[in-house]
């Protein structure tokens, strides 16, 4: 990066604008936080230019030209990481084919036999899985170490890492997460590297509300996000007048060139309002901003920190946010459903507030009953709102609504109060989406490091940009939806089997009806209508009925020959009947009940957790399916079907499998293992004293992975005996 760079500013110096546009794009593409670069970018001009070289290799699709001196490229807006050719190279310098899936089609080969067409199937199989492995470990490797930053997406607390919710602001607990991804995060923090979770339930929040028959809801931030509202649930948004005019003033965002003079910026205010007796909430978007700002506060300024590294200390610090002279700086966890009750001196005017007065809308300042003004209108508290609680954004969000919810904190219930954004250039939103409208503003302006901009305009190409991003979200909270609307379906059909075995008190019916459907495809497999009775594989006929029934058919192989499909059928599902009612004398019926919907839940729990890893996996490569001119949906929908037909038919034949296979075992023939006997040897004329055992080597949790090496968990493995 060092070297591009370099290289780029000999070009600046040239005046060969468009070369080093291209390196800097390729910086941007390899290195997109790199303070270097965007202390460079700051110059609209250059921006700009880096913005049209990029149009330009995207139209020509020549993207990957650029990569070729890369060992990585990093698309921030998608937040995805490809390893190039020289990453490869550089990872497998002796093995060019280390991250090269093999082509399963070889196995095809027709010069093979079927038995060596298997093992080349086999083993070609397991070369694509452990390839695949290798690719998702380093790219998810590479976003822990190049996307994903301490203190703002996670924090490490006790030697865990925890995710922190980007919109509220607090710790997540138990959430972990996928594909890897938290395993690479712990391996470049130096914690211990937990297990994969894999997933026994899922459903977006879209369809889980969509199984409710009534849907409403009351928020104050709903009206920027109406049109999805309508996509998604048909709900529109009513907008409710507030019962208190809002006395808030909002001024216009100031922006400055970089971070570190916004800061400053931000203190000066703090120390302004702070002198002002006014309390002041200062929202920051991540944990690492709050406690920068900690530190560059004077120390004459008390202030408290609220962030999700303090989260136990929230309800005292929210109770004295409001008190004359606070300071609070905190992250969205204060600006989401937060009342912060002003304290007393706050609020200068007791009777009527200048800022939309209902004596001035009624019959004019003459009408004020507040001897203070003596019927004058306060005009400088438009200016200058001198009580109230002062809100400081630091940063805007990627979403409109949390910006408003921070707002929001001030000016509750009529009371007045003001609040104000500062940004830079170097902020995310303005960085990745601010595109060439702010560029533009910011040429126009002729804009200084240390000088300010505050414009209407500005406001509109950041909300524009905040826009972008919002439709950006929603298309893809759409496109997983239509994936989910796929698996919704398979739900609930297995949800609803899986509540019929809960709630009957038999599923008898069940039973037979599997029964008789196994029934029917083993006998079209072996006793075809159209088969001619020479050609039957008697054996494997009745090794199947056994296998699959625990039915021992004591017929000849002429007298299996002579059955019609009907009464092949006829047969197993009498003598399936028959070892029902046996099992059933054997158990009694009560016992034969509650066990067979205890294995048909087992049998069913277990193949639905298989089969959503097996469509999380598919889920993973469907979008290289559209290189081939397919839509990756439909071909989604299709594997999800054929998995789905696989998955009842396993469930089917496992439980019947199960169900006749289980027997009860007499006492006696329950082996038991001998206890060795113990002596306690002494002198008679004491008690025996415990000896004290001391643990050798660190303990292993139950559910930490077995140290022998089998991969399950301990109490499943060594830890059972």
């Amino acid at each position: 990066m060092a070297q591009l760079l370099n290289e780029a500013e000999k070009l600046l110096k040239d005046g060969n604008e468009y070369e080093a546009g291209i390196k800097l794009l390729q910086v941007k593409r390899g290195a997109p936080k790199n303070k270097r670069f965007l202390k460079m970018i700051k110059d609209g001009g250059i921006k700009k230019e880096i913005d049209r070289i990029e149009l330009d290799y995207i139209r020509d699709k020549r993207l990957g030209e650029l990569d070729e001196e890369l060992f990585f490229s990093i698309d921030e807006k998608s937040n995805i990481i490809d390893l190039t050719e020289k990453g490869r190279q550089l990872l497998s310098p002796n093995d060019p084919n280390f991250f090269v899936l093999p082509d399963l089609s070889m196995a095809d080969d027709t010069g093979l036999t079927e038995e060596e067409r298997q093992k080349k199937l086999v083993k070609l199989e397991r070369q694509f899985q452990e390839t695949s492995e290798k690719i998702q470990t380093v790219t998810q490797l590479l976003k822990a170490y190049s996307l994903f930053e301490k203190d703002v997406n996670y924090v490490v607390h006790e030697g865990q890492v925890l995710i922190v919710d980007e919109f509220t602001g607090r710790i997540l607990p138990g959430r972990r997460y996928s594909d890897g991804l938290h395993q690479a995060i712990e391996a470049k923090e130096g914690v211990r590297i937990e297990g994969e979770t894999q997933t026994f339930a899922t459903i977006t929040i879209q369809n889980y509300f969509r199984m409710y028959e009534k849907l409403a809801g009351m928020t104050g931030t709903a009206e920027t996000e109406a049109p999805e509202f309508l996509k998604i649930y048909n709900l529109k948004v009513v907008v409710i007048p507030t019962n208190e005019p809002v006395r808030r003033i909002d001024y216009p965002d100031v922006v400055y060139k970089t971070k570190k003079e916004k800061f400053k910026a931000v203190v000066r205010e703090i120390e302004q309002m702070h002198e002002m007796g006014r309390p002041v909430l200062v929202g920051t978007v991540s944990v690492e901003t709050s406690e920068l700002l900690s530190r560059m506060l004077p120390r004459n300024i008390p202030h408290s920190v609220l962030n999700a590294k303090r989260h136990k200390e929230e309800a005292e610090i929210v109770a004295r946010a409001g008190q004359k002279g606070a300071v609070t700086i905190a992250t969205n966890m204060a600006g989401r459903g937060t009342d912060i009750k002003l304290g007393p001196g706050v609020v200068k005017c007791d009777t009527m507030c200048c800022i939309i007065c209902e004596a001035e809308q009624n019959g004019g300042c003459k009408n004020c009953p507040d001897p203070q003004k003596k019927g004058k209108k306060m005009t400088e508290c438009f200016k200058n709102v001198p009580c109230g609680l002062h809100i400081i954004g630091t940063e805007r969000h990627e979403a409109r609504r949390i910006d408003r919810q921070l707002r929001g904190r001030s000016g509750r219930q009529g009371d007045p109060g003001s609040s104000r954004f500062y940004l830079s250039l170097e902020d995310d939103l303005l960085r990745i989406f601010g595109g060439e409208r702010i560029s533009h503003i910011m040429e126009r302006f002729g804009m200084e490091e240390d000088q300010p901009i505050e414009h209407p305009l500005i406001n509109r190409a950041i909300e524009n940009a905040q826009g972008r991003v919002e439709a950006h979200n929603f298309d893809i909270r759409k496109h997983l939806l239509e994936y989910d609307n796929v698996m919704n379906k398979q739900r609930e059909i297995i949800y609803e089997l899986r509540n019929k075995a809960l709630h009957d008190e038999s599923i008898e019916d069940l039973v037979f009806q599997y029964t008789e459907e196994l029934a029917g495809a083993l006998v079209d497999s072996f006793i075809p209508a159209d088969v001619h009775p020479d050609d039957i594989d008697v054996k494997g006929f009745k090794e199947a009925v056994f296998r699959q029934f625990s039915i021992p058919l004591r017929l000849s192989p002429e007298e299996v020959k002579k059955l019609t499909p009907d009464d092949a059928i006829q047969l197993i599902l009498d003598e399936a009947k028959k070892l029902y009612d046996r099992k059933a004398q054997e158990f009694t019926p009560e016992m034969l009940h509650r066990l067979e919907k205890w294995i048909y839940l087992r049998v069913l729990d277990e193949r639905w957790k298989e089969h959503l890893l097996d469509l999380d996996h598919i889920k993973e490569g469907i979008g290289l399916r559209g290189y081939a001119q397919q839509d990756p949906l439909r071909e989604y929908q299709k594997e999800a079907y054929d998995l789905f037909t696989d998955l009842v038919d396993r469930i089917r034949q496992e439980f019947i499998e199960k169900l006749f296979m289980v027997q009860i075992a007499r006492e006696e023939e329950i082996p038991r293992q001998r206890q060795p006997q113990q002596f306690v040897l002494n002198r008679g004329d004491e008690e025996p004293k415990g000896k004290t055992v001391v643990r050798k080597g660190e303990k292993i949790g139950r559910n930490d992975p077995c140290p022998c090496g089998s991969g399950k968990k301990y109490k499943k493995c060594c830890g059972a005996r």
